[in-house]
């Protein structure tokens, strides 16, 4: 059974966790969590990583993407975000936005963590294997099957640096061919890793 560390959740457990989740999110969206908590702490294993850190971000990534988008609308309008923000939506919301939810409703503060969480719907120039764990694992968890997911699940037996850059990839050409806004940083991060690869 997972326990995770007073020091991360002060005090509330994964139980407690879990039962709030279950107040945000429907049955498919919080088992794809349960499943990216596996994901991420395997990952973490295999590249020596924080494994509850790692856990902790996969298991609640997706905490607000439920959230109705009028709710979102305000916290960006009053909370300090980017209004720019607003031409998006919750897909990437979620991410950026989604942790001004977990820290207001479950009293996670970690900045690791939150981090992890923030990027994963966007990418980061400066991403650490850490954001790159819930990052991937979002996109390789066990249901995952489209052949860009399942390149880069292959990937990420040995690289979540190749894994990451071979999702956005996947990412950047699904919007695209859909005429679809990219986000800005989501490039800068796929420009910045492929740099790093490529030195």
């Amino acid at each position: 059974m997972i326990n995770y560390p007073d020091s991360l959740t002060h005090g509330l457990s994964r139980a407690e966790m879990i039962e709030r989740m279950h107040g945000r999110l429907n049955q498919p969206r919080f088992d794809h969590c349960v499943r990216v908590e596996a994901t991420a702490r395997q990952l973490a294993v295999c590249f020596g990583l924080d494994v509850d850190r790692a856990g902790l971000a996969g298991l609640l990534h997706d905490y607000a993407k439920q959230v109705p988008v009028a709710e979102y609308e305000r916290v960006i309008k009053t909370h300090g975000y980017n209004p720019k923000l607003l031409r998006y939506n919750r897909g990437i919301w979620h991410g950026v936005v989604g942790t001004y939810f977990i820290k207001r409703e479950l009293g996670i503060d970690d900045e690791l963590v939150l981090q992890a969480i923030e990027r994963h719907t966007t990418g980061d120039p400066h991403m650490t294997e850490l954001d790159m764990t819930t990052f991937v694992a979002d996109y390789i968890e066990p249901l995952r099957h489209l052949p860009a997911q399942v390149r880069a699940r292959g990937l990420a037996q040995t690289s979540l640096s190749k894994a990451t850059i071979a999702e956005l990839q996947g990412t950047l050409t699904f919007l695209i061919n859909r005429q679809q806004l990219v986000y800005p940083k989501t490039l800068k991060t796929f420009n910045a890793l492929v740099n790093k690869e490529n030195r």
